[in-house]
């Protein structure tokens, strides 16, 4: 598995909302293909923003998730200021 911890740029909340019914339609289809495990939007510590996102994929190939990073709507609106992608041991 592959997690990808992603922070939106500051200021950046109208991309998200302007970006986002393209962004959960694609990941739609990735989670019916059995490619996405979880995902979700981080949010302030009140809960009340959305300030990045979390995705979980299946995917042990890193090229093959980074493509489909490259692909997400999000990234090709340039939201994220920064992305980590990390392997993951699933142990529960």
């Amino acid at each position: 598995m592959i997690a990808v911890y992603a922070k939106d740029k500051a200021d950046a909340l109208s991309i998200r909302l302007a970006t986002r019914p393209d962004h959960v339609a694609y990941l739609t289809k990735l989670h019916e293909a059995g490619e996405i495990a979880f995902a979700g939007p981080l949010q302030d510590d009140a809960g009340e923003t959305m300030i990045g996102s979390l995705l979980v994929f299946t995917s042990d190939d890193l090229g093959a998730v980074r493509a489909m990073l490259d692909a997400d709507p999000y990234t090709k609106a340039g939201l994220f200021e920064t992305v980590e992608v990390r392997r993951v041991k699933r142990v529960f």
